[in-house]
């Protein structure tokens, strides 16, 4: 392939590069500052060092355009939230008295107002900050964040391209207002947003921005023709303005469909695409479309959400034709590399040949460089690189470890019959509540509690030999016995061990089967300052031994009260790690499955009667596309069931979900067959024990009133008021009393007290029920 002209020479560019720094210094540092350790101005000089860390590694490796705004404090939808001055009126007084403590206050609450709503960002595994939106909502700009961080870069000598969320999505991610009516559509305030977007562009142009990328993912989803109509209506709109820099509209995770003609026709200068196996259909649709005459085209090749080497030479193939479609094409990763971790040189105990298969954003990065090289002056030029490349995807695919012909053979023997419950529902919950013998609104927590320093230090006192393995179950057992003597003293009916042994829901696991890899640095933003490390699914996934039976059975030693065992989920595993690209998820769900229902069976034969199988992801990772949904959604709850339905009808299957739109999937969430569900629902008011209800949900439910993202302590009538909510949608013999989520993030203080709170209420709404 030879270059089209000397003059279209392709550039490197990102859309947005992890936040944390090598080492999690900005976790640290805010978390400093949340403690008081840390100033203002020490924080903030954190960050601006991360932030020219970040933009000289880019430059370096030889990115021609590096992103601005991107970075964030906490996370970048609500940095829009304040740059478009859509604050919450509940905490105007604390953004005006300290912008920063405001805006933390936004993210986490405080102890007498609540926070946003936290959901996930589309199919990934990213939180972002709700905005609350209403009739009377007044936006006014504030572009002092993106100003002042474009001056940083320019100030570099780097060429810098701001990164704003677009206005279309902003407004299609809020939701209405605490008081507006539910039906309000934020979509309708656009025409009040946009003159704000007009004046941030203004600002950015007059800072020194040549380009300003505004990003539409909302536009990857199915959207009606007024939506569309809409974001016809806003690019028109800004692009017509005359004081602004040019315009790059950018779109990934998934195809544009019905929105690529309306963006190609829109008068602005750019459109960014992916073009990763999820949105191939963007090719063919921008032919269709009569290409980009005239236009940029920012190429999206180079997978920015996981970390399997990209395939150089197929790369280099689909830019080769998107140069025939447009003025000028440039190279990019398909979304920001704020999803993947920073670099596979940190490594060490991954084996070398395998880590030649890894690129974390470092690797993407030279990626991307490479193909915008070999796409300007032709593969010769880049001949070494393709080569190494293309050995290394040979290796990847003949190697033993991504085959297990036993794995596969059970794999293959699965039937129907394995996927179900030998009873009906009503059966077993008969069944269920004799050997149980719980009171009406039984009490119980979502199985972690918090991981204290102490614990964290024990661990790595075991990784560096500073303890043996006899002290460190020492250490685990007394943790053990105090989680489970709290929860008798307090009051809490069903208990949990509270998962001292476990560093991650997800890792702790994958560190005991087979096929999995766990790294040491490979940290991902889930939300604010909590970071994974998601492991890889290389291979062919089964289970050697028990690994959750030892500490279950030892802590249902402690107590004649029944203790919870606790797994992961198949979804979640797959959704929360790095999975394979080489076979459709459905198979490596089944052999997660499988790995799982041995556990399962092990955790029954060790007398455990209360089984849950948490499957917060299930939402996560519906696909964005409805005409997708349906082959998704068969496989996802078989994987569930096939993990479940192997045990006796009266040991109790629970299942846990979090931080999602649930609406979407209730009737997956009936067909898990699970006994007992629980959910987040204290930030979102009970929005999803309505949703339950309005479907006809049969079977028990746990909608949480105790919001475990903030430190505050909700009152035991505030949480009674959530509780008598609950009750509005379920009745009371199917009713539980749960927090959102785990507690592993919250501290000891704030966990008995709002546990305590949680237990009284409970009491006394069922005083109010049994007329006591």
């Amino acid at each position: 392939m030879t270059p089209k002209s000397t003059a279209a020479a392709a550039r490197a560019t990102v859309y947005g590069y992890p936040r944390q720094g090598r080492n999690r210094e900005l976790k640290k540092a805010i978390e400093g500052y949340w403690k008081g350790r840390v100033t203002a101005d020490a924080l903030r000089a954190t960050a601006a060092e991360l932030r020219r860390g970040n933009w000289r590694q880019l430059g370096d490796a030889g990115i021609h355009e590096v992103p601005t705004g991107d970075f964030s404090y906490y996370d970048h939808v609500l940095d829009t939230t304040v740059m478009v001055g859509a604050i919450p009126e509940r905490h105007r007084a604390t953004v005006t008295a300290d912008p920063l403590d405001g805006y933390f206050a936004m993210a986490r609450g405080t102890q007498e107002v609540a926070p946003l709503e936290m959901t996930k960002w589309f199919d990934t595994n990213y939180h972002y900050l709700v905005p609350e939106l209403g009739p009377g909502t007044v936006f006014t700009a504030d572009s002092g964040k993106q100003v002042a961080e474009l001056k940083e870069a320019l100030a570099q000598r780097l060429t810098a391209r701001p990164v704003l969320v677009g206005p279309v999505t902003y407004l299609l991610l809020a939701k209405p207002a605490p008081g507006v009516a539910a039906d309000f559509e934020p979509l309708t305030l656009l025409d009040r947003l946009l003159p704000v977007y007009a004046e941030v562009l203004a600002d950015l142009r007059a800072a020194g921005a040549e380009w300003v990328q505004l990003d539409e993912p909302a536009l990857v989803q199915d959207r009606t023709p007024a939506e569309l109509n809409a974001a016809e209506r806003a690019y028109r709109a800004l692009g017509t303005l005359t004081d602004r820099p040019k315009v790059l509209i950018a779109s990934y995770f998934d195809r544009l469909g019905d929105a690529l003609p309306v963006l190609a026709k829109a008068p602005v200068e750019g459109l960014a695409l992916d073009f990763t196996e999820t949105a191939a259909a963007n090719l063919d649709a921008l032919a269709a479309a009569g290409g980009l005459p005239g236009k940029r085209l920012v190429a999206g090749v180079v997978n920015g959400r996981n970390i399997w080497i990209n395939d150089l030479r197929k790369s280099l193939s689909t830019l080769g034709i998107l140069l025939g479609l447009a003025d000028r094409v440039d190279v990019a990763a398909s979304c920001s590399l704020l999803h993947v971790p920073l670099d596979t040189n940190a490594e060490r105990d991954i084996d070398p040949q395998i880590l030649r298969w890894l690129a974390f954003s470092k690797q993407k990065t030279a990626e991307i460089v490479t193909l915008a090289k070999g796409l300007a002056r032709g593969t010769h030029s880049v001949s070494g690189e393709l080569a190494a490349n293309r050995a290394d995807l040979v290796s990847r695919a003949g190697s033993p470890i991504t085959r297990d012909r036993a794995v596969r053979a059970r794999t293959e023997a699965v039937t129907d019959a394995d996927t179900r419950r030998s009873q009906p529902y009503d059966e077993r919950s008969a069944a269920q509540r004799a050997r149980l013998r719980l009171p009406l609104l039984p009490t119980t927590t979502i199985g972690s509690f918090p991981q204290t320093g102490e614990l964290r230090a024990a661990r790595a006192d075991l990784r560096a030999g500073r303890i043996d393995t006899a002290g460190y179950e020492e250490r685990i057992r007394a943790e053990i016995q105090e989680v489970i003597s709290f929860q008798e003293k307090t009051g809490i009916d069903v208990l949990v061990h509270g998962e001292p042994e476990r560093n991650d829901m997800v890792q702790y696991f994958a560190e005991q089967l087979t096929g999995c890899l766990a790294t040491q640095h490979g940290w991902v933003q889930s939300y604010g300052t909590r970071y994974v490390r998601p492991p890889i699914l290389a291979g062919d996934i089964s289970r050697p031994e028990p690994m959750t039976v030892r500490w279950t059975t030892y802590a249902q030693s402690l107590t004649g009260r029944p203790v919870k065992g606790m797994l992961t989920g198949p979804v979640t595993m797959l959704a929360w790690s790095f999975v394979r690209d080489d076979q459709p998820l459905g198979d490596t769900a089944r052999q997660v499955a499988l790995a799982l229902r041995d556990e399962v069976h092990d955790l029954e034969a060790a007398g455990t009667s209360v089984i849950q199988v948490d499957e917060p992801a299930l939402r996560e990772a519906l696909p964005l596309r409805a005409a997708d949904r349906a082959g998704y959604l068969v496989w996802a709850t078989e994987a569930f069931r096939l993990t479940t339905a192997g045990v006796r009808p009266d040991t109790q299957i629970h299942t846990h979900m979090c931080y999602a739109e649930f609406g979407d999937i209730v009737r997956a969430i009936d067909d898990l067959d699970a006994d007992v569900i629980s959910l987040e629902a204290a930030r979102s008011h009970m929005q999803v024990a309505r949703e339950l209800a309005a479907h006809g949900y049969p079977r028990e439910a746990g909608p949480g009133v105790y919001d475990i993202h903030s430190p505050r302590v909700p009152s035991a009538d505030e949480t009674a008021g959530l509780l008598r909510t609950g009750l509005e949608a379920i009745p009371a013999e199917r009713l539980w009393v749960n927090p959102d989520c785990g507690l592993k993030t919250r501290a000891w203080p704030e966990t008995r007290a709002s546990l305590e709170k949680l237990v009284a209420a409970a009491r006394a709404v069922r005083g109010e029920l049994s007329g006591s």
